[in-house]
């Protein structure tokens, strides 16, 4: 039997298994995209059920399958439970896509992260899961690998040439923010994780920040949940009403997509308000969303060290006072975001136009998988009732509160560089 005892952290796990699929799929072990797009039971049947597309499905399955096994054996975890909740997981996730595709649903710009997490939740909280299947669910690993894919898509020449007032509002934007729900939260006297968690969400972008911030400050899953309900609860009105909301302003096309890009916290409803308004729109709004995902990384450095250094001052091991160390700051930075920085300086300046052309799609699609599959995770290890007791209802507040702060900023800094 396997003994329960990790030789690699987790976060190294996760950057060896990122760039290990991103290292297969750029030595020409590409798998295909599958489609989840339909629109009545004909075009179900004949495209998303065609032999083509579930074996695409199928080699996808595989990947992501062997990929979380090799995770359990790096960390030194008994596979067996995860041979038979793994599969359970990804058909769950694989509803959540197809309900996603769907060209009704669509229409209403309902990401499938969302369904993942609903079809989650509504599992957990209806039946009794046993211990041992919890156990086996690996909701940091998923996501985290997700962010390591998501490093390939962000190429800084791509956000260069587009423009700089892009990194200019994404830097204001970000920073004002973040001191902004910082400070609330601190009136509000909510505890450190969840204040710290709640200013990256609001600020940089969303449920990427909330994780990337959790694992720097090495935070309670069950405060992460909570944020990321958050982030998803507010992000859904705001992507269908904002670019409404715009139009009814009369702002030009540059001004609401640098508005969606820097209000809006998650990339997939960046896109799908900003094609709603109109092809500059999108562009804008997907520049100044991924200027915010190049600030990750630094964002995680940050915070790590901000934390080591407040956690440590004062602190007595042995009646010495423990200080903040480089050791220290680099034992509790989170490895993943190497990966994620490697990946994209990688994509940005080693792999060709070309090569990167050929890839993307399926990178792309991957990344959403890993995504779609921890939202699961989540939904299912967590209760519903946990996410809005009487102790979390300052939290929710601060995050609305930041949240429209957020909206304010933004709207203000886009009219002064897109106007």
């Amino acid at each position: 039997m396997l003994k329960n005892k990790a030789s690699i952290s987790e976060d190294w796990v996760v950057v060896i298994l990122g760039l290990g699929i991103v290292f297969l799929t750029l030595s020409g072990v590409i798998i295909p995209k599958p489609t989840f797009s339909w629109t009545n039971g004909s075009e179900l049947s004949t495209q998303v059920f065609s032999s083509l597309n579930l074996a695409a499905i199928g080699q996808q399955f595989l990947l992501v399958f062997v990929t979380a096994i090799l995770g359990a054996f790096l960390l030194g975890k008994n596979p067996k439970n995860l041979l038979i909740v793994f599969p359970i997981v990804y058909l769950l996730t694989l509803f959540a896509l197809i309900l996603a595709g769907n060209e009704t649903v669509k229409s209403f710009n309902l990401e499938a992260v969302i369904f993942s997490l609903g079809i989650g939740l509504l599992i957990s909280n209806f039946f009794k899961l046993p211990a041992w299947f919890k156990e086996a669910l690996s909701t940091e690993l998923y996501v985290k690998i997700g962010l390591v894919l998501l490093g390939t898509t962000v190429i800084f020449g791509d956000i260069l040439k587009a423009g700089s007032l892009g990194l200019i509002q994404a830097l204001v934007v970000v920073l004002s923010v973040w001191y902004f729900a910082f400070w609330l939260c601190k009136k509000l006297k909510i505890d450190e994780e969840l204040t710290m968690m709640i200013s990256s969400a609001v600020s940089i972008c969303g449920v990427s920040a909330a994780i990337a911030t959790s694992g720097a400050i090495q935070g309670d899953s069950k405060k992460l949940s909570y944020v990321i309900s958050m982030v998803l609860i507010t992000a859904i009105p705001m992507m269908i009403f904002m670019p409404y909301l715009a139009e009814w302003m009369g702002l030009s096309q540059e001004v609401t997509g640098a508005w969606l890009g820097g209000s809006i916290d998650t990339t997939g409803a960046v896109v799908a308000s900003g094609s709603l308004v109109g092809e500059e729109a999108l562009k804008i709004s997907t520049i100044v969303k991924f200027s915010q995902n190049v600030l990750l990384g630094i964002a995680a450095f940050a915070i790590s060290i901000y934390w080591t250094y407040s956690h440590s001052k004062g602190k007595k091991i042995n009646g010495i006072e423990e200080k903040p160390t480089l050791r220290i700051i680099w034992d509790r930075f989170p490895k993943f975001v190497i990966g994620f920085v490697f990946a994209s300086l990688l994509f940005s300046f080693f792999v060709s136009a070309d090569t990167n052309a050929q890839v993307k799609e399926s990178l792309k699609s991957i990344q959403s998988l890993w995504f779609a599959l921890a939202f699961t995770s989540i939904g299912l290890e967590t209760n519903f009732k946990e996410l809005f007791v009487h102790n979390s209802k300052k939290p929710f507040y601060a995050f609305l509160i930041a949240q429209g702060f957020n909206v304010i900023v933004t709207l203000i800094i886009a009219l002064l560089l897109f106007n």
